[in-house]
């Protein structure tokens, strides 16, 4: 069964880090592209940042450029999204997706929370 389990968040200042995880299980994640999205309770899902399969480029929207970058371990089946420099606005449930066998799967997401 294909499964996505996110973990890594958790409450920083602005300005600090954090390294979010995506570990996939049921599928190689490294075959596919993997999709980071963001979601305050009460607005829309916002997409992030997405992470090709071909290429294993990582695209960013401009809210984040600059300040995330993605990438993969294979021996972990494991995928990264690695944030710099975080905003209060960032703060969110953070999920990863990816679209397997004709099914898009979510993950259970974690919280990022950006406060002083």
């Amino acid at each position: 069964q294909v499964q996505l389990v996110e973990s890594g968040g958790g409450l920083v200042q602005p300005g600090g880090s954090l390294r979010l995880s995506c570990e996939a299980s049921g599928f190689t994640i490294s075959n596919y592209t993997v999709n980071w999205y963001r979601q305050v309770p009460g607005k829309e899902r916002e997409l992030v940042t997405w992470i090709t399969s071909s290429s294993g480029s990582t695209n960013y929207v401009d809210s984040v450029k600059g300040r995330f970058s993605g990438s993969r371990n294979n021996a972990k089946n494991t995928v990264y999204l690695q944030m710099n420099n975080l905003k209060p606005e960032d703060t969110a449930v953070y999920y990863c997706s990816a679209f397997v066998r004709l099914v898009l799967y979510w993950g259970q997401g974690t919280q990022v929370t950006v406060s002083s």
